[in-house]
């Protein structure tokens, strides 16, 4: 099966990916927190914002259309969740429609919820791809341990990331045999099969976890992410951290 594999570009020779990935996480983290608690009402802030992330997608050599795309993921979700919001949250009404025989209003305190959640959603994701796409995954693993992320973590992210393909492609060869077959049934019964099939999936992936324990175990594994790569912060990082962050410390506190 082909699989979309998060650190698909992380090959690139750039200077994004060249930066040593403790240095990338500690800035992205920043610009997600300067992002998360700007004023919803601050549109400026956010171009402002969206125009730093660009130029450092432009740094990076990324795919500009794939990564737009894969950050229209979130889309979705924030119609779902603060859509609805325009509609019932507010007292300040700027301007209505009729269904049938409601009377919809649009508030202004609504529209500005939905634009804060979409700025704020949208800017992050594209920060976490671009980390994610300019970084080896094993790496990335790495620079979060040694910056004392929780092992725990780190391990369940790993293992994550390691298996969720296999339980896919094991889901869909389940899919094709049942449609090979020619399976026809009502949807209650469609339900009921569907819950089997999870549950047998639940089932054999406690099983894998044992043998890929106990693997482990035998071959000396202690919860450490091993690399063959040196991490060291040189002149590039210190000048990119700093240009960063005076970025986003004018862009957070300046006043416009």
């Amino acid at each position: 099966m082909h699989h979309s594999f998060w650190d698909k570009h992380s090959h690139i020779n750039s200077i994004i990916h060249r930066l040593d990935c403790r240095v990338k996480i500690i800035v992205f983290t920043l610009l997600l927190l300067a992002i998360v608690t700007t004023p919803g009402q601050d549109l400026i802030r956010f171009l402002l914002f969206g125009t730093v992330i660009m130029l450092i997608i432009f740094l990076s050599r990324l795919p500009l259309i794939y990564v737009l795309k894969r950050s229209l993921i979130v889309i979705p979700f924030v119609l779902l969740i603060a859509f609805f919001i325009i509609f019932f949250n507010g007292t300040e009404v700027v301007s209505s429609f009729n269904i049938g025989r409601f009377k919809i209003n649009v508030y202004r305190e609504g529209l500005l919820v939905f634009q804060n959640v979409l700025c704020k959603s949208w800017l992050s994701v594209l920060c976490l791809l671009i980390l994610a796409e300019s970084t080896e995954f094993n790496y990335l693993l790495k620079g979060l341990e040694k910056l004392r992320f929780p092992r725990i973590m780190i391990l369940v992210i790993s293992f994550f990331y390691r298996y969720v393909f296999i339980l896919i492609d094991q889901l869909d060869r389940m899919r094709h045999a049942v449609e090979s077959r020619g399976f026809k049934a009502k949807l209650a019964r469609r339900i009921k099969i569907l819950g089997s099939m999870i549950g047998w999936l639940f089932i054999s992936t406690y099983d894998r976890a044992e043998r890929v324990y106990m693997a482990m175990l035998s071959r000396g594994f202690t919860g450490h992410i091993h690399s063959f790569r040196k991490f060291k912060i040189g002149q590039t990082d210190i000048i990119f951290s700093l240009v960063l962050l005076s970025l986003i410390l004018y862009i957070r506190i300046g006043v416009f």
